[in-house]
């Protein structure tokens, strides 16, 4: 039988939910369980009214992202979990072919390429993710910046089990924080280059309302683990 696979939607006020669960619903692949988690919304919760016999909704108080998504974790059964954001689209065929690759790679953990959309949808940049990188090379991009879009990312389940769950005190970067954890397990963080996500540039996005708190919470995410990141950059040489 198929691996199942669970699609975490956090949810707050966010009017574009309706298209992202409908891109989860259209996915190709048929064992799937979707997890919308509504963390606290006061308005657009409406939108999900269609749906509510075809997904798993999940209300909470409102905490930030990092706390919607290890609230899904926890509830999820599938073997593999994926994370969409409520304003961004999966193509069809993201959940088989990302599955596939990671299968045939004995991958943990994969993300991929991506498009950039705008608010009405219309794709503005293709293939706008990173190139593939070496292994060092990527330790060295984590030294700067951010390299994994996180709705591009799949995971083994049992790989929170090993690392933990994201880092609730981190409203903004719970990812990056995430992926340097893997990285120093040591883990591979397979890439397939080819876009099966669609990402949404829009004026209400929150990496464009909290630019500041953002930069001030990577620099400190990235002193944190600096040190051992130049360690496993030295042994990689």
């Amino acid at each position: 039988m198929s691996a199942k696979v669970s699609i975490i939607i956090p949810f707050y006020n966010c009017p574009y939910i309706e298209q992202a669960v409908s891109s989860a619903l259209n996915q190709t692949y048929p064992n799937l369980e979707i997890i919308v988690v509504d963390d606290g919304s006061t308005s657009h919760a409406e939108l999900l009214a269609p749906y509510q016999n075809r997904i798993y909704y999940l209300g909470k108080k409102n905490g930030g992202t990092a706390t919607a998504l290890n609230h899904g974790i926890r509830h999820a059964t599938g073997e593999y979990i994926a994370w969409l954001s409520s304003d961004d689209l999966f193509y069809p065929d993201k959940i088989s072919t990302q599955l596939d690759f990671m299968l045939k790679n004995r991958a943990l953990i994969s993300h991929t390429n991506f498009d950039y959309i705008d608010e009405n949808g219309i794709t503005v940049q293709y293939s706008a993710g990173a190139s593939p990188m070496t292994r060092r090379e990527l330790l060295l991009t984590f030294l700067g910046g951010n390299p994994v879009n996180g709705c591009t990312v799949m995971i083994k389940q049992s790989l929170f089990a090993r690392i933990g769950l994201f880092n609730e005190r981190l409203p903004y970067t719970h990812d990056y924080d995430l992926w340097h954890r893997i990285l120093l397990a040591r883990i591979s963080l397979h890439y397939l280059n080819q876009p099966l996500t669609a990402y949404r540039r829009h004026p209400g996005m929150g990496t464009l309302r909290h630019q500041v708190a953002i930069g001030q919470e990577i620099a400190a995410v990235q002193h944190r683990y600096k040190r051992r990141l130049h360690r496993l950059l030295h042994r990689a040489r």
